[in-house]
């Protein structure tokens, strides 16, 4: 979702709540089990309230939103994982799930800590939280103040039930999003964030269009900026802001894969200090936002996904053409980017209901291209692009609109040992299940831990 400072009368909701960074243990919060309905493809949203779905996903379990982060303000964000532990991020902070049982998710932990968007990655026994908003400080407990910090939050998350915050990071216009790339004992990340902002304390221009980050794993708390790389000096064909919204690297085919705001950019980095460009993309036809980026396993295609109207529109309608709000599917051929087509979910949505093309992942199905992604009040979407040119959907999960109106739905829908996890604003956190022989093959593949950012080879 774009920045609240960027998008004018699109905006993400600002926190009202001020609380100090407290952790501790709760009880487990029990998973309940809906009424579901089944609907063919092309149907319209179901009514408020009700699930449609197709036959072949399964809903698991539903957890929904606990205090302190069950406030019309504590929209729930992005997701991580790692061995047993689901992280989830929320604009009042962060909560770590046991999923050792999928059907019965339990909040271990949850840490107020209250900014936008607070994405969240994990790596070892670090959690780091992308601040995309200006606070009083670089604490937990710092709030507005005087409203002069932004940047990344540094976690100790070796004692799953009681946190520890461990130091931050101050970055020019914030993070609105980060991507790791782990180096042996050190840890880049590539900060993404807008600007910059006339008048602004913690925005100024210029703008490098990404910041990098260097974190020893062994003294986080030593972590610095150690470049700022613009990895392309002209004009962005953007009206919304210069910087990156999401990078998505692939370290093992030493590539990343940049969505900027007007651009889409292929990048070598083989050093990760230094990314150089090898492609930029425009499609100012079709795209409003690039907003993020996903490699196929064999790292021959990507796709690049548009968040027309910055998350807060009713897109998927009969008047939003099928190529906007989309995701467009590009074959990597002999070193560049060649688009082949446009994905999107070929259910419309009702006029109320906010829904665009957002944050998803692969699901591991050896020698196939497939994919499970959020499209806000349009669901989760699970599609197949292994023919480029022809990407169709095999599969969904969504509820009806949100009562009431405003922004809501999943923001994240990923897919992780066997499960789909979605992380939904207000609903809370859902588990879904595929069963179909065209993905049955990933049951198989297991993960030792999953940062959507940072993809690996299965």
């Amino acid at each position: 979702m774009i920045s609240a400072k960027l998008r004018g009368a699109v905006l993400c909701t600002v926190l009202l709540m001020v609380s100090a960074c407290v952790a501790g243990p709760l009880p487990a919060t029990p998973a309940t089990t809906l009424q579901e309905t089944s609907a063919p493809a092309n149907t319209p949203a179901p009514p408020t309230g009700d699930v449609m779905k197709s036959d072949n996903v399964e809903h698991v379990a539903h957890v929904p939103r606990t205090a302190p982060f069950n406030g019309d303000d504590d929209l729930n964000t992005d997701l991580a994982f790692q061995g047993d532990y689901a992280y989830v991020g929320n604009f009042g902070g962060f909560s770590i799930y046991d999923i050792s049982d999928p059907a019965k998710p339990a909040i271990v932990s949850q840490v107020a800590c209250p900014a936008q968007q607070n994405d969240v990655t994990v790596h070892g026994d670090l959690l780091i939280l992308s601040i995309d908003e200006p606070r009083g400080g670089p604490e937990c407990d710092a709030g507005d103040g005087e409203r002069a910090w932004e940047g990344l939050r540094i976690f100790d998350v070796s004692d799953k039930k009681s946190p520890k915050y461990v130091g931050a990071v101050q970055t020019e216009c914030g993070s609105h999003t980060h991507t790791m790339v782990p180096a042996g004992d050190k840890l880049y990340v590539y900060v993404s964030s807008p600007g910059p902002e006339p008048d602004s304390a913690t925005c100024p221009a210029p703008h490098e269009l990404i910041q990098i980050v260097e974190v020893p794993i062994n003294s986080p708390q030593s972590a610095k900026i150690v470049a700022k790389p613009n990895i392309f000096p002209e004009r962005q064909h953007s009206d919304f802001a210069s910087g990156c919204h999401d990078i998505t690297a692939y370290p093992e085919k030493k590539l990343a894969a940049a969505a900027c705001f007007g651009d889409g950019v292929l990048l070598d980095i083989s050093d990760p200090v230094q990314p150089k460009v090898l492609q930029q993309l425009t499609d100012t036809e079709n795209f409003q936002i690039w907003h993020s980026a996903t490699f196929n396993n064999a790292g021959t295609k990507v796709v690049f996904g548009d968040e027309l109207g910055g998350g807060g529109q009713a897109t998927c309608d009969r008047n939003t053409p099928a190529t906007k709000g989309a995701n467009a599917v590009y074959d990597l051929v002999d070193g560049k980017l060649e688009r082949r087509s446009y994905f999107k979910i070929p259910r419309e949505q009702q006029p109320q209901e906010n829904c665009v093309a957002h944050n998803g992942s692969l699901i591991p199905v050896p020698g196939k291209d497939i994919m499970v992604q959020s499209w806000y009040q349009g669901g989760v979407s699970i599609w197949d692009f292994t023919d480029s040119a022809n990407p169709k959907e095999i599969g969904y999960f969504e509820r009806g609109p949100l009562g009431g109106g405003g922004i809501a739905g999943s923001w994240s829908a990923y897919y992780y040992n066997g499960y789909i996890y979605s992380s939904d604003m207000h609903e809370g956190l859902d588990v879904l299940r595929i069963n179909d022989p065209l993905t049955d093959p990933a049951k198989q593949v297991k993960m030792d831990d999953f940062n959507v950012q940072t993809q690996k080879s299965y």
